[in-house]
């Protein structure tokens, strides 16, 4: 099985900032994504959906400084089912998100901060995670890209000589 949801959406609250006691750091926060459509009598409706996150470690960090409530993101993670019992001894239960990546998508009339989030995403920045482990991996930023793929290997590729007739096609 796979678990992977990407969300764009607005912030519901400002980030509630904590470090944990083995140091890793945790912001918490909620975002509303919505959805626009047309019955078939041709009326316009719209659906919002509020999802509460968990961001670990150094993007919690960057989230806690530049994030506020209002402030619209891409979030990337796993869907996750929390469950406790409430103080009536009830059982309650919700979803939230662990997010593992996070990119700021600042419009005309936010301020735009000077960051760019995507030197620190799981793929090549930190160990994002929820504290199963204790170690916070650090890493240099992802060197640069053309149009989002890798700068091409500077490799000799021999030439094959094929005629028409051995493509099958």
């Amino acid at each position: 099985m796979y678990n992977k949801v990407i969300l764009i959406g607005n912030l519901t609250r400002d980030i509630e900032f904590k470090t944990l006691p083995t140091g890793l750091a945790l912001s918490k926060s909620a975002i509303a994504t919505s959805y626009k459509f047309k019955t078939a009598g041709g009326e316009q409706k719209e659906e919002v959906c509020f999802l509460d996150f968990s961001i670990f470690g150094r993007t919690a960090e960057v989230a806690n400084q530049y994030l506020k409530k209002g402030s619209r993101v891409m979030l990337e993670g796993k869907l996750q089912l929390d469950r406790w019992t409430d103080s009536n001894g009830n059982n309650r239960s919700k979803h939230s998100l662990n997010v593992e990546s996070m990119k700021m998508l600042g419009g005309d009339n936010q301020e735009r901060p000077n960051y760019n989030s995507n030197q620190w995403e799981n793929k090549g920045g930190i160990n994002n995670q929820a504290p199963a482990s204790t170690q916070t991996t650090y890493a240099t930023p992802q060197q640069e890209t053309y149009g989002g793929m890798p700068e091409p290997m500077n490799q000799n590729i021999p030439e094959i000589d094929i005629s028409e007739d051995e493509i099958p096609f």
